[in-house]
């Protein structure tokens, strides 16, 4: 069974999932079975492995030593078309919806189809709303684009709705890698409620009950990066 249908059924269910995210370039691979062990005590559901900018070859040796230690399914988060790996299971197809940068919207994505048409990856499309977060972040400043504010609430519901129209699958609202604060609860109910798709909360949670918070606001979803590279003792908070 594919890894979104499997995302549908958990949903459907009532099941709320969790993900945790790994970035190549922060990361030493020699960590791996130490930090997956941790991991598969958790109540982690997925792996996204990804980051704004890794090294070329460092996703791929990643992804294969953290299969050596877990069956969890390892998602693609891409922030360049040189992080797709055959070796992963699955790719969010991220459209940067809230830019204005055509190369992040589809510019990539065309780049990426040389990768893709061969590969055993499932392709999820996924539209990706970046969020004011209280600082500027290393995806601003890749992709050349702002975040939408906070206070801005209809555009970023629109955006999310617009996304979805567009054939999205998944849509990720997200606050940025090292985010001071999370995305607000008004924010995440209001998206939610707009949305027929799975909904993705990440960036500024750090806390068990920031996570509380984020599922009782309507994340499907929930994904924590930057909180365990600076201390991954907040695993002892999400064991099982």
């Amino acid at each position: 069974m594919s890894i979104y249908k499997n995302i549908l059924d958990a949903i459907t269910r009532g099941e709320k999932l969790f993900a945790v995210l790994i970035d190549p370039d922060k990361f030493p691979v020699s960590r791996s079975e130490q930090f997956i062990k941790k991991v598969k005590a958790s109540i982690a559901t997925h792996i996204f492995v990804g980051g704004s900018t890794v090294s070329s070859g460092a996703t791929e040796i990643l992804v294969q030593a953290i299969k050596k230690h877990t069956h969890l399914p390892i998602v693609l988060f891409p922030g360049d078309v040189t992080q797709i790996t055959d070796a992963a299971d699955a790719l969010l197809f991220l459209s940067l919806l809230s830019g204005r940068n055509p190369e992040y919207l589809i510019g990539k994505h065309v780049e990426a189809v040389s990768k893709l048409r061969n590969t055993n990856l499932e392709v999820i499309p996924t539209g990706y709303i970046l969020i004011e977060s209280g600082k500027e972040t290393m995806v601003s400043r890749v992709t050349h684009t702002e975040a939408i504010s906070r206070d801005d609430l209809q555009i970023v519901v629109d955006t999310a709705k617009a996304g979805e129209l567009l054939g999205m699958q998944l849509m990720y609202l997200e606050g940025g890698s090292g985010a001071k604060t999370p995305i607000t609860k008004n924010v995440i109910e209001s998206v939610k409620n707009e949305l027929n798709i799975p909904l993705i909360v990440g960036g500024g949670i750090r806390s068990m009950s920031q996570i509380e918070d984020t599922y009782s606001a309507g994340a499907d979803i929930i994904v924590v990066g930057t909180a365990f590279e600076e201390d991954d003792e907040l695993f002892e908070e999400l064991k099982k």
